[in-house]
């Protein structure tokens, strides 16, 4: 098989979808791999790294999309990459389709086979495609906010470690998830107050038995929420629908209740965010002010730190590309139903319930339109 990184092109977006070691995995095997020219480089991986790795390093972009069976990326494929797919090619990268209709009708008419790192499963419904850079989001998450939360940067000037005898700050974060986890960790480490909002007992029974007195767990409701905002420094938006739209957990009447100054970070805006007033920012303009609330809503938050995420993604996404390239696309799909969960996109149809539920979309069965 021939498989295909090119480099990513979406702003601010540093990271490569397959490290050298990757490469060479695959070319032992006996595999072609095109690797971009300085597709590596935002990592500090050179062009002979790759070509050490036994990948042949080519300059012009179209030609990956000309010659490669399989795409693997990072991100989304913006619309001019879109129109360089063919209805015989697949890609396999993050998606992310609920959040983005036209990209999800381009990919459409391209009728590649399109497979996302953040709905494949594994045999206890967990994401271990995704998890990965749900680590590295939410850690980020709260150095984005103590950041922010710094007066010149428009924030209120809350120190959230606090200091002997001044208060240290509130985090409130939604959702008690891998995002929440890490957010809630990392506030921890600080000194912050944290209380951690989810609606399943047995994770906040988890989270408690991680942290013990140092979080509070509540049951995340409508009212519950609204009673948080009111003391809280920095809310995290960590609410994931797999496949699907992020809920609006927080409307901009709700805004209103906060502290003037005060941050929010919308870890789940890739999925189109679960604030009513999250709008995707990047790394280069990361902030807005809504209702006096600094929102900080990057969509590709592990992109600011490209060779740790990058080094955590393809670890965890090269067994896939492995199964890919040796049992052939359909065969690696169809014998594997956790792996065939990430296939989103088939010759046109949506296969995944939560892309077709956001997008309104027909939804057709992965396993017979492969069998097809």
């Amino acid at each position: 098989m021939i498989v295909g990184v090119p480099k990513e092109i979406k702003s601010d977006e540093y990271r490569v979808g397959i490290s050298p070691a990757g490469c060479r995995e695959l070319t032992r095997r006996g595999h072609q791999v095109l690797v971009q020219s300085t597709a590596g480089c935002g990592v500090g991986i050179a062009d002979q790294a790759y070509e050490e790795a036994g990948s042949q390093v080519v300059s012009e972009r179209d030609r990956i999309y000309d010659q490669a069976d399989l795409i693997v990326k990072v991100k989304e494929p913006q619309m001019e990459e879109c129109g360089l797919l063919k209805p015989e090619q697949s890609i396999f990268t993050y998606l992310h389709l609920a959040a983005f209709p036209q990209i999800t009708e381009a990919l459409m008419d391209s009728g590649a086979c399109c497979i996302a790192y953040e709905t494949v499963t594994d045999e206890n419904g967990r994401l271990p495609l995704l998890t990965p850079m749900s680590e590295v989001a939410g850690r980020m998450s709260i150095q984005a906010a103590a950041r922010f939360l710094e007066k010149p940067q428009g924030g209120s000037g809350i120190l959230l470690a606090g200091v002997p005898g001044v208060a240290p700050g509130k985090v409130l974060v939604l959702g008690g998830g891998v995002v929440g986890r890490n957010a809630a960790q990392m506030a921890v480490g600080l000194g912050a107050e944290v209380v951690v909002l989810d609606r399943t007992a047995s994770r906040m029974r988890d989270l408690e038995r991680l942290f013990g007195d140092r979080i509070k767990t509540l049951y995340s409701s409508e009212e519950e929420i609204k009673r948080q905002l009111v003391t809280s420094d920095v809310v995290v938006g960590a609410v994931l629908v797999a496949g699907g739209a992020a809920p609006k957990l927080v409307t901009r009447e709700m805004l209103k209740l906060m502290k003037p100054g005060s941050v929010i970070v919308d870890v789940a805006v890739d999925q189109g965010g679960c604030f009513e007033t999250s709008k995707a920012t990047t790394h280069h303009d990361p902030v807005y002010e809504v209702e006096g609330v600094v929102h900080y809503c990057v969509a590709n938050m592990p992109g600011a730190v490209p060779r740790t995420s990058t080094f955590a993604l393809t670890n965890a996404t090269l067994p896939f590309v492995l199964a890919l390239a040796e049992q052939g696309i359909k065969p690696a799909l169809l014998n594997n139903p956790q792996f065939r969960d990430g296939l989103n996109l088939y010759k046109g149809q949506v296969t995944h319930k939560g892309v077709a539920e956001a997008l309104s979309k027909r939804l057709f069965d992965a396993a017979e339109v492969l069998g097809q």
